[in-house]
């Protein structure tokens, strides 16, 4: 689609914010120009401590979530997810630090433009949809300022007050390409509904002074680039929906002020003195520890469906007939799915995306067994049941599992669904939790032990875990100095065959680094270590020390172990469904004096508030089946951690974007660590 709207809008903004630009600097150089005849006066002036100018730029703004109901009187037939725009800034500052300090204000209010364009869509007519907006704001942005190095280079941060101004939007629909003679419909322009009237939110950002005069100067003017970052925390603009706004604002602030007479200028004698300077080097001895965990992974026994297919998604890993006699549940990582998964998750959800081809070997081993496959679909049980016949025909086809032994059912809706009645918010998420096919059986060789129903997880799978190196077992440089004399320093580490290393240029005092970088694959070695700073001054000071290095290697004995439950959307009572196996499986394995770390998680559907505490409940319901457990077993000395983390993106065990992530991130985890 040729948006001609969105196209003029995006042309008028970058003469508007070039023009902006183009003010700030010529203002800038007739300012400058008006201060040179003053230039010749042999007084001096301090540093202004007040500011006064006008920031300008441009921000960069991302869009996320979704949104389709754009206010009473229309709503495409498409939702609308991510996007990106640019608006301008611009705002009068005023800003308050005294010279050679760290710590100042900074106060602006201005015009603050979010708008931007969606993602084009699709209609169900394979016509293709455009959706922008012109939304705006009126914005107060008090922050403290902080220049940690007492030099023109300073950090900035603090609230976003943020008060609506247009909430307009346009919204465009092509025609489908296969039929040309159609007409396109007339453009929609509006005002979205269920506009936020007032944000709250934060920023943080990074600039640097540019003196513009010379102190000879009583008028300081000042050009200061910036670069600043507004996560999407507090940026839904609607009360409805999901629609996020994440912004990266960058520009420039003039600024102006006056300083005070100090002094006519008098030549002395100025005495350099060498700061003093100290550099140690401690390297740890690495001996292996003793500590292993054993994690024992729940296998959710849903499979997840994209939207509009009844096939099997490519993020599972599916095999040929050839590779099933290569593959073994407990080398699971061998075959890894096509997606990107970083951190904890990459190796748990390695193991979940591989559930087809665990099933199939189980079932393989256990030619008694039988199972249920039950597909759920927003458009009917129609194509649910096709859903479930895509996993038949792999599990038949692939694994040779025999056809009798695999039931089909299609539902509209699964069993145990996430999307209840009167839901009105985040109805996308919860249909791609509900959109699915549902492994259910009676096979105790299949299913998690003292578990049944259309809700019980497969028998989980023992993972070993793989220890990364503890931030303890790096190696730490020090280099200290008076007055903090070090504007930078670096070091040369060179080993026995003289083989040099640079590392650095380092601000910071202490350096820690994983003994790896600087071993390579040599399991120890000695080194000499060259410090090399440069002062204030622009004097060089260098220092020297010697190390062996040993590099980190894991613990060979298995003592920690990890357990999880897993929870349905919004339920917290289905940990008494887990109570048995807790107390039967779990409590058993704890010993005297161990420790029971006790975590709960919920996805990121839902308010924040909410999901705090329906964590900690889950977590709470856990520790109390497994202390009655623990007493009755005579256990003594168990010390119990619990906390309740909620959908805390940081601490999330799992990403958010897919409905499997989210399944799993209703979840409890259970640490066991045993004491020596």
């Amino acid at each position: 689609m040729n948006n001609k709207t969105t196209k003029k809008k995006s042309l008028l903004f970058a003469g508007s914010l070039k023009l902006t630009l183009k003010g700030l600097i010529i203002g800038a150089m007739i300012l400058t120009g008006i201060e040179a005849p003053l230039q010749a006066q042999e007084v001096e002036y301090s540093r202004p401590s007040w500011y006064f100018g006008l920031a300008g730029g441009a921000n960069f703004n991302f869009y996320d979530g979704s949104t389709q109901q754009l206010n009473a009187n229309f709503t495409p037939a498409t939702t609308f997810h991510k996007g990106s725009g640019i608006g301008l800034f611009l705002a009068p500052s005023i800003e308050f630090y005294r010279p050679d300090t760290r710590f100042g204000v900074i106060l602006q209010a201005g015009l603050d433009s979010r708008k931007g364009d969606f993602d084009q869509q699709l209609t169900d007519c394979n016509c293709p949809a455009d959706l922008s907006t012109d939304l705006s704001y009126f914005t107060v942005e008090p922050s403290l300022r902080f220049a940690p190095f007492k030099s023109n280079f300073y950090l900035y941060g603090g609230p976003r007050f943020a008060f609506n101004l247009d909430k307009g939007f346009t919204y465009q629909q092509g025609i489908n390409p296969n039929f040309p003679n159609q007409v396109a419909p007339a453009d929609v322009e509006g005002d979205f509904s269920d506009v936020e009237k007032t944000i709250i939110s934060v920023q943080v950002g990074a600039g640097y002074d540019v003196p513009l005069s010379k102190t000879t100067s009583k008028t300081q003017l000042v050009l200061s680039p910036f670069v600043a970052f507004q996560p999407y925390f507090g940026q839904y603009p609607r009360s409805i929906e999901t629609w996020n706004i994440t912004t990266i604002r960058a520009g420039v602030v003039l600024k102006l002020g006056a300083g005070e007479k100090v002094s006519a200028k008098v030549e002395e004698e100025v005495v350099l003195m060498v700061p003093k300077a100290e550099f140690t080097v401690i390297s740890p001895l690495n001996v292996p520890g003793e500590l292993r965990v054993t994690e024992t992974f729940p296998l959710r026994n849903y499979i997840y469906f994209e939207k509009e297919s009844t096939a099997i998604s490519k993020r599972y890993v599916l095999l040929n007939k050839d590779q099933v006699k290569d593959f073994k549940e407990e080398q699971v990582e061998v075959f890894v799915p096509n997606i990107e998964l970083a951190g904890r998750s990459k190796r748990e959800m390695t193991v979940y995306y591989n559930i087809l081809n665990i099933l199939g070997d189980r079932m393989g081993k256990n030619p008694a067994s039988t199972i249920v496959l039950v597909g759920s679909s927003e458009k009917g049980s129609t194509e649910g049941k096709l859903m479930a016949e895509s996993v038949q025909k792999y599990l038949v086809e692939v694994f040779a599992v025999n056809t009798a032994r695999i039931a089909i059912e299609g539902r509209d809706k699964p069993k145990i669904p996430s999307l209840k009645p009167g839901a009105t918010k985040e109805l996308t998420l919860l249909q791609e939790g509900d959109r699915r096919v549902s492994i259910e059986s009676n096979s105790p060789a299949l299913l998690m032990e003292f578990r049944s129903g259309p809700a019980a997880p497969l028998k989980p799978v023992v993972l070993v875990g793989v220890q990364e190196a503890p931030i303890d077992s790096y190696v730490t440089f020090k280099a200290v100095t008076e007055d903090e004399a070090f504007t930078s320093w670096k070091m040369e580490i060179t080993d026995k065959d003289g083989t040099v290393q640079n590392f650095g240029p380092y601000t910071q005092e202490e350096v820690s680094l994983p003994g790896k970088s600087i071993l390579g694959t040599n399991p120890e070695g000695d080194y000499r270590m060259k410090m090399i700073g440069t002062t204030k001054n622009g004097d060089v000071i260098t220092k020297e020390s010697s190390a062996h290095i040993v590099l980190w290697t894991p613990s060979k004995i298995e003592e920690g172990m990890r357990f999880s439950i897993l929870n349905e959307f919004d339920d917290e009572s289905a940990i008494a469904m887990y109570d048995k196996y807790l107390t039967e499986i779990v409590a058993p394995k704890i010993a005297n004096n161990a420790k029971v770390i006790i975590h709960g998680y919920t996805d990121i559907i839902g308010e924040e508030d909410y999901n705090l505490k329906l964590s900690l409940k889950r977590a709470n319901n856990v520790k109390t089946i497994l202390q009655r457990a623990v007493s009755k077993l005579g256990t003594t000395g168990v010390t119990f951690e619990t906390a309740g983390l909620g959908e805390n993106s940081n601490a999330a065990p799992f990403g958010n974007k897919l409905p499997e992530e989210r399944a799993y991130n209703r979840t409890v985890i259970i640490d066991v660590v045993l004491q020596k």
